[in-house]
């Protein structure tokens, strides 16, 4: 029996989006030897990415009646494992460039990998709750929690948002007095979730997510010295790539995709490979 695993076996509580469904459909029940069906485009994504990417899709799916665009989001780690063991997917875009190089090494064929995006790393509250603070010039964010809080994050042992995290706390002095305390995330939307239900009084996400949800605050950015470059690197999978799927890489370097990312608060990122 193959032990390759579903797609979606590891994505909890997220279900890909299908745009240009009718589409499709319609061109199905033409019939006859003139008719052909839509092409589909798998594409896996960062979870950061959801609302921004969505967005995307919906705008180019309206230019191109005939493609039906299936994307998946999960942390950058889930979905790098999932292509590694055969799922679908013409175009992945990750939340740090660690996860793409282990796909190549996986011997993954990787076809015009470049950075898309920057991001920056949040220090967020409830709706309402918490004052400004900006970690590393407003004291110590341990101080911050109160006997028995937790602080939420991704996981840091394979989360890219919960890595960057860690990089951050450890550049600050704080990991060692806050590793015991974390409520980890499965990824950086599980993060947001759990300060947007009040279990965690504070949380760490990327300013994107932050700026997504209507029921968290921002109280302050990290400094972007004390961690990595937030670098979303995006490459187009195997060794025959669908026109479909080249067409819609290259769309997304160009202003209508970089409006769409700029109001959720993406930043274009150098065109460089690494």
């Amino acid at each position: 029996m193959s032990s390759r695993l579903p797609f979606c076996t590891a994505i909890a509580d997220l279900k890909p989006l299908r745009y240009g469904v009718h589409a499709a459909l319609a061109l199905a029940l033409l019939g006859g030897t003139g008719a052909s069906q839509a092409a589909t485009l798998h594409i896996a994504a960062a979870a950061s990415m959801t609302d921004a990417m969505n967005e995307a899709i919906e705008a180019y799916a309206g230019q191109h009646d005939d493609l039906s665009v299936v994307p998946v989001y999960a942390s950058s780690s889930t979905l790098a494992r999932q292509i590694a063991n055969g799922a679908p997917a013409e175009l992945y875009v990750s939340a740090n460039i660690q996860w793409v190089d282990w796909l190549e090494n996986q011997g993954v064929t990787l076809q015009e990998r470049a950075n898309l995006l920057r991001n920056r790393l949040a220090l967020i509250a409830t709706a309402g709750g918490g004052d400004a603070f900006v970690p590393g010039e407003d004291g110590r964010l341990s101080e911050r929690l109160d006997e028995g809080d937790r602080l939420s994050v991704g996981d840091p042992d394979h989360v890219p948002a919960g890595i960057y995290a860690r990089e951050a706390l450890e550049s600050l002095g704080e990991w060692a007095d806050l590793e015991p305390r974390l409520a980890r995330g499965s990824d950086v939307r599980a993060a947001l979730a759990l300060v947007e239900r009040g279990e965690t009084p504070l949380g760490i996400v990327y300013q994107t997510d932050a700026n997504a949800s209507d029921r968290v605050r921002t109280l302050g950015l990290f400094p972007a010295d004390s961690h990595a470059p937030i670098l979303y690197p995006a490459t187009l999978i195997g060794d025959r790539v669908s026109d479909e799927a080249a067409a819609f890489r290259a769309w997304l370097d160009g202003e209508d995709a970089m409006a769409i990312f700029d109001a959720h608060g993406f930043s274009p990122a150098a065109t460089d490979s690494r």
